[in-house]
């Protein structure tokens, strides 16, 4: 006997059990999208944190500073008798000079140089960070005794420079001038202001 084709229904579609997957897919995706943002990304973050930027790059926009004269320092033998060399010097004797001190100085020519005159006597540390060219620093004691020189310091670096022994005074030059000049520890300074 042949059935009659309108009589038979159609299967029916399970359709609450359908919208539960096609639900649960859904609130996976939100939940990955979330994940996603909110972690993932936060890792990227802090690795890019640790990325080292060119110190060059830092201070590209910084406008150099003019030298301004404002006395005149002599480097003398130790025997305290023969000159070696006269320059002009800029004076950094308060906390904000002396923590510009020679940063973003692009050039400093063998007659200038900086003349650093702190309160106390005691061990001193520099470093070079944002100071473009490499310089001579010199410590130097109430005695007006050289009593340390770093000779070449490394542009941009936050090395500690120390003492070593109590100063009152540190000059800057540029980078080779105790060589050139011969000046070496156990010279002395005299220094004028204007």
């Amino acid at each position: 006997m042949a059935k009659d084709k309108k009589n038979i229904k159609p299967q029916e579609v399970n359709s609450p059990g359908i919208a539960k997957y096609i639900f649960l897919g859904v609130l996976v995706l939100i939940i990955g999208y979330f994940a996603y943002t909110n972690f993932i990304k936060k890792e990227d973050v802090k690795e890019n944190k640790n990325v080292v930027i060119d110190p060059k790059e830092r201070i590209k926009n910084v406008k150099e500073p003019p030298f301004m004269k404002e006395g005149e320092l002599k480097f003398i033998m130790s025997d305290k008798k023969t000159e070696i060399k006269k320059i002009d010097i800029e004076l950094a004797e308060n906390d904000n000079e002396r923590m510009q001190g020679m940063m973003y100085r692009k050039s400093m020519d063998d007659n200038k140089g900086m003349l650093f005159v702190f309160d106390l006597e005691e061990p001193q540390s520099f470093w070079m960070k944002n100071t473009i060219i490499p310089l001579d620093i010199m410590y130097v004691n109430s005695k007006k005794e050289i009593v340390k020189i770093f000779k070449n310091t490394t542009p941009f670096s936050e090395n500690s420079l120390p003492s070593e022994k109590p100063a009152i005074y540190v000059v800057e030059v540029g980078g080779g001038f105790t060589d050139r000049y011969g000046i070496k520890e156990g010279d002395m300074i005299n220094f004028k202001k204007q």
